[in-house]
């Protein structure tokens, strides 16, 4: 394959009838005319993939699904993941929760791109709240990869276009928070065993649009490969600061019935941890994705 942008056919150009009203220039959009509970048509189908490439995270209002409805929405999209930490909905395997009142989720309060610390990082998300916090908070904010790196100067994009880093399971799944019970820590050593630290590229190019964008976050990157350790660590500071900015981010007040879906492979997230000890409910379901690869690199 190759290893430029403009070698990808343009699909995120592509005609769409579903109403989008933009947030930022950078990222973020609703999507008004569809019911997700639903099954979709066709075009309905294509019509929100083309809206996230385009925008990266869509934002659904007033869609009352349930654990099952959101299943089958994501479904449209890929085959689904089974996170292997996180509990799930009761006959819903693919539906995590994440719920405050019997976990610590502080590996959400934090800048993340979801599963990173696996070969094969998800697709996509999709996710929906069940109990939010009456005294309000708990906002989300997603910010674009791509946005961040065509801020980088040239000199800055030539030295990180071919670097690698690693990305570790420890990073946020730490044993003193999800080790807790005997059951606990048997689950987390398996997963463990099962995902030792990754390599992926500090630069991605996304299998569909050809778009680079920054893959390092704070949520799972430790170290970037081949490189001193100390530029290491003053490289990867400077750009996880640096793809966090307001400028390239989107923030979500969540409202009862709300739903966002979001493409993993360029974008990260932070879910505000401003309502304790309020409680806040949420389920997410995600699509498995494929191997990230970058510029000059084989997809």
């Amino acid at each position: 394959m190759a290893s430029t942008a403009a070698a990808f056919a343009p699909l995120h150009h592509a005609p769409v009838t579903l109403k989008a009203i933009p947030l930022s220039p950078a990222i973020g959009a609703i999507v008004e005319g569809v019911d997700i509970s639903q099954p979709l048509s066709p075009s309905q189908k294509n019509d929100i993939h083309e809206l996230l490439l385009r925008h990266q995270v869509l934002f659904f209002r007033k869609q009352t699904i349930t654990p099952k409805q959101q299943r089958d929405f994501a479904r449209n999209f890929g085959k689904l993941h089974l996170h292997p930490i996180f509990p799930t909905v009761p006959d819903v395997p693919e539906a995590i929760v994440l719920d405050t009142a019997k976990n610590d989720l502080r590996d959400n309060a934090l800048w993340h791109t979801d599963v990173t610390f696996q070969q094969e990082p998800p697709k996509a998300a999709v996710l929906t709240s069940r109990l939010l916090p009456e005294t309000g908070g708990g906002d989300t904010i997603w910010a674009s990869g791509t946005a961040a790196y065509d801020a980088l100067s040239d000199g800055i994009k030539q030295r990180i276009d071919t670097l690698t880093a690693q990305h570790d399971f420890l990073r946020s799944f730490p044993v003193s928070r999800y080790g807790r019970t005997d059951e606990e820590r048997k689950k987390w050593a398996e997963t463990r065993n099962n995902f030792p630290p990754v390599t992926h590229p500090v630069v991605r190019l996304h299998p569909e649009t050809g778009a680079k964008g920054l893959f390092v976050s704070e949520g799972f990157t430790t170290e970037i490969n081949d490189v001193d350790p100390e530029e290491s660590a003053a490289l990867l500071a400077y750009l996880t600061r640096h793809a966090t900015k307001p400028e390239f981010s989107v923030r979500w007040r969540w409202e009862e019935g709300d739903v966002a879906f979001w493409d993993n492979r360029i974008t990260q997230h932070y879910a505000v941890n401003d309502y304790l000890p309020a409680r806040r409910i949420m389920n997410r379901i995600t699509i498995i994705g494929d191997r990230p690869y970058g510029p000059g690199q084989k997809g």
